[in-house]
């Protein structure tokens, strides 16, 4: 058998892998982490970062690298990214209600508006980018509009994550209505609900 012949049969039999990037990006509190820690859990067993009811809890990028994955044959290899919740403006006075001291309000308001400028800039490292949704809330946001305008000038594949199904009052159908143009993968990041059905476009995607 030629060489090149015996290296295609030998890339069948063990399956191709592609190294790409995964961008996770949302508004706050929509389940970013929350996704990201499941993503990391099934695959490698370890978590991506804590979570909080705190807005901006993550307020700097938080990766895992070389995430090792096999989907329906297909073998891939994955950075996964999980980015600062976008927000159009951060004042300090919301984390003054959760019961920080000014001061200390105002340091994290001052780190999540660096967080959002850092998920941004991070767009151009991004093959593949996860939109975060909560199916409990109206999806027509600006935050929603303006991260998709921004995937879509740089043509970066999206899936749109209706998350949060295991709620009462989830209604995914208005993501779906809200953006027909891209496809939407209806979970609960919390309990693992169609997790397994992500997994597969991901892969599709990459």
């Amino acid at each position: 058998m030629p060489f090149h012949g015996l290296f295609a049969w030998l890339r069948g039999l063990f399956g191709s892998r592609k190294t790409f990037s995964l961008g996770l990006y949302g508004s706050t509190n929509v389940g970013k982490t929350t996704l990201a820690n499941r993503i990391s859990m099934d695959w490698t067993g370890e978590p991506v970062g804590t979570v909080s009811e705190i807005p901006h809890e993550t307020r700097a990028v938080q990766k895992k690298e070389r995430i090792e994955i096999s989907v329906d044959g297909k073998r891939l290899t994955m950075n996964l990214l999980d980015m600062p919740g976008i927000a159009t403006k951060v004042d300090y006075r919301e984390f003054v209600r959760f019961g920080m001291k000014p001061q200390e309000a105002q340091q994290r308001a001052k780190e999540a508006t660096k967080g959002i400028v850092e998920a941004i800039k991070w767009l151009e490292h991004v093959d593949v980018a996860l939109v975060v949704m909560d199916a409990c809330q109206d999806p027509y946001t600006q935050v929603n509009l303006t991260i998709l305008g921004n995937l879509e000038a740089r043509n970066i594949p999206v899936i749109i994550v209706a998350n949060k199904i295991d709620k009462k009052n989830s209604k995914p159908e208005r993501i779906r209505a809200a953006f027909p143009q891209h496809r939407v993968v209806e979970i609960s990041a919390l309990k693992g609900d169609n997790i397994n059905l992500l997994y597969k476009e991901i892969a599709k995607t990459a």
